[in-house]
């Protein structure tokens, strides 16, 4: 597996349409395999996410088996004479993963829950759109995933007594893009929510902890969901 970054430079056209378009990103994305990664079964697969520091400071981080190369990126969105991308071995990293752990994180994610209105009606998945709701989504999924949240058992931030998480949900964006896929002659629309969480987790799986980094939590997968990153917990 391998961890790699690279900066957009937010002053050319490729990198504002790709900041912009989830399918374009997915697409260049996956063109830096020679070979077509295969994401059938549950195994680790091709990941990547879109950090916006701020107006002009955009990073993408992808995580992969294989080591990609981003030469058509840094041409078309990069320095092409001066920048780069750096690529590390994630492996090191997840070896060394532990039971009780702690770790900052930063996972964005497609917050979603299926619904119907009656039992004759057939299921529909609806985004979580409050940060209470999309906070205890990620709660649900949290043990299953191989981690927790941390906590604190004080008063919260809102004033109320009680346990509170060491987590924000920040970043909510609603995207909304057409998709045409090989056997559709026309496009069809794609809306999803976008949600960033930071914070800091303990491991409790360090098996189950490992999938979810390298095959991703939560749907939408292809459009910059699902890729949790790690640093050293202050």
């Amino acid at each position: 597996m391998f961890l790699t970054r690279f900066r957009l430079n937010t002053a050319r056209m490729g990198a504002r349409r790709l900041i912009s378009s989830p399918q374009s990103m997915h697409a260049a994305v996956m063109a830096s395999f020679a070979q077509k990664p295969d994401h059938r079964g549950a195994g680790p697969r091709v990941l990547w996410r879109l950090d916006e520091q701020s107006r002009s400071e955009v990073l993408l981080y992808v995580v992969s088996p294989d080591r990609p190369d981003l030469t058509h990126l840094v041409e078309q969105a990069g320095w092409p004479t001066t920048g780069g991308w750096q690529t590390k071995p994630y492996g090191p990293l997840l070896a060394r993963l532990a039971a009780d752990d702690t770790w900052a994180f930063r996972l964005t994610a497609n917050p979603v829950h299926s619904i119907r209105r009656h039992d004759a009606e057939p299921t529909k998945r609806t985004a979580h759109v409050t940060p209470r709701h999309q906070l205890d989504w990620l709660l649900k999924r949290q043990v299953e995933a191989g981690f927790e949240i941390v906590e604190k058992a004080e008063r919260r931030p809102d004033g109320l007594d009680g346990v509170w998480h060491e987590v924000v949900v920040h970043h909510r964006g609603d995207l909304a893009f057409r998709k045409r896929n090989e056997s559709e002659a026309r496009a069809h629309k794609v809306t999803l929510t976008r949600v960033t969480f930071d914070g800091r987790l303990r491991v409790l799986d360090p098996d189950a902890f490992r999938r979810t980094l390298t095959s991703g939590l939560g749907k939408a997968k292809a459009y910059g969901c699902g890729l949790m990153t790690l640093a050293p917990a202050e």
